[in-house]
């Protein structure tokens, strides 16, 4: 091949794969940004509870615990509900994220290799943004 076709199909080929671009139909997204934006709400205020339910946020707690074992409640209490608060954040991000990529349309397309993500992972976890072995590969 001489080189004007070599660059008219490098050109060529570029063109088609930026013109090839995946993306769900937005009549099937609908549901899931309905369910997403829920979910959203749902965990924010789930937040908001365990906040309020730590024994660190008492107004009526006392500083100086005369007894170890007051002390030793509200030290487990609070480390629960920090674990608790920080599994919320993270769930509340990733939500966020997939709100956004549905936003962009991008939603349902792997971060890393830019393939769809299968539908039976998005139906089990809709905040996914890696497909399962893009997501194995991080995990190692």
């Amino acid at each position: 091949m001489n080189k004007n076709k070599q660059k008219k199909f490098a050109k060529t080929k570029k063109i088609f794969k930026n013109k090839k671009e995946i993306s769900f139909p937005m009549h099937l997204l609908n549901p899931v940004r309905n369910f997403l934006s829920s979910s959203l709400h749902i965990l924010q205020k789930r937040k908001k509870q365990v906040e309020r339910d730590d024994p660190f946020n008492d107004q009526d707690r006392v500083m100086d615990n005369a007894s170890p074992d007051t002390d030793a409640a509200e030290q487990s209490g609070h480390a629960k509900i920090s674990a608790i608060k920080h599994v919320l954040e993270r769930k509340i991000n990733q939500t966020k994220k997939a709100l956004a990529r549905l936003r962009k349309g991008k939603y349902g397309i792997c971060e890393d290799c830019g393939q769809m993500i299968d539908t039976d992972r998005l139906s089990v976890f809709p905040e996914a943004t890696f497909c399962k072995n893009c997501q194995a590969k991080r995990e190692k």
